[in-house]
């Protein structure tokens, strides 16, 4: 399975009395996609995520903004409770099989951690989070655009389909605008973490990745390579 990057967030004056106002300024600065542009499910988990959600809503239809949705989850305010709203935002992939570029809507999640949700999960994976999809995203396929990978998306080097993509990245043409479409989602995601520091009493923002050792220093050595 494919590694996944979130951004987290902790804000200054967090707590069960600030949390959905502040989720409310923190939806609003999602780069949500050109053609799906309304948030598409809220859901609200209590306890942990064992539990059954106490409530889930399907936004679709709704087009509702951050402050109609942060209303509907003002019903189930409680301070072990946390909220996931599902968007779509527009990412360069790389199709690995067909090795073509598609610039289309990626999944984003945004998360509200309850500060007693799950154990107090808030105070290590953000009051704010956002499940930014695959890490590949941002860093590439089999440590390419950087050194220092700390994974590699194939299971051994002799795979296939391994052995074609790096073929085709032989070339130094195809390689450059490999950089420059994953240059242009890492630009993307540094935009969106600077509105968020605009928008919010931010203490401190972390990107953080399940297969990279220091993700956001994989970043920077990406946007620094020329």
């Amino acid at each position: 399975m494919a590694n996944h990057a979130y951004l987290r967030v902790w804000t200054r004056d967090f707590s069960l009395e600030t949390m959905l106002a502040e989720f409310a300024r923190f939806l609003t600065t999602a780069p949500l996609s050109a053609t799906q542009s309304s948030f598409t499910e809220l859901i609200v988990q209590a306890v942990d995520p064992t539990e059954i959600p106490v409530a889930e809503w399907d936004l679709r239809p709704l087009k509702m903004g951050p402050a109609e949705v942060t209303a509907m989850a003002v019903q189930h305010l409680n301070a072990d409770t946390a909220y996931f709203v599902n968007a779509k935002w527009d990412l360069w992939s790389f199709d690995i099989e067909n090795l073509k570029w598609h610039h289309k809507p990626e999944p984003l999640v945004l998360v509200c951690h309850g500060p007693e949700y799950d154990g107090g999960l808030a105070a290590s994976s953000g009051h704010f989070m956002a499940d930014l999809g695959f890490e590949h995203f941002f860093t590439g396929h089999g440590g390419l655009l950087a050194p220092g990978a700390a994974s590699n998306p194939f299971n051994s080097s002799d795979h296939p389909m391994e052995h074609t993509f790096r073929q085709w990245m032989a070339s130094s043409a195809n390689l450059k605008e490999y950089h420059a479409k994953t240059r242009e989602n890492i630009q993307q995601l540094f935009q969106w973490v600077e509105a968020v520091e605009r928008a919010l009493p931010v203490e401190r923002s972390e990107l953080w990745s399940e297969g990279e050792e220091n993700f956001e220093a994989r970043l920077d050595a990406i946007l620094a390579q020329r």
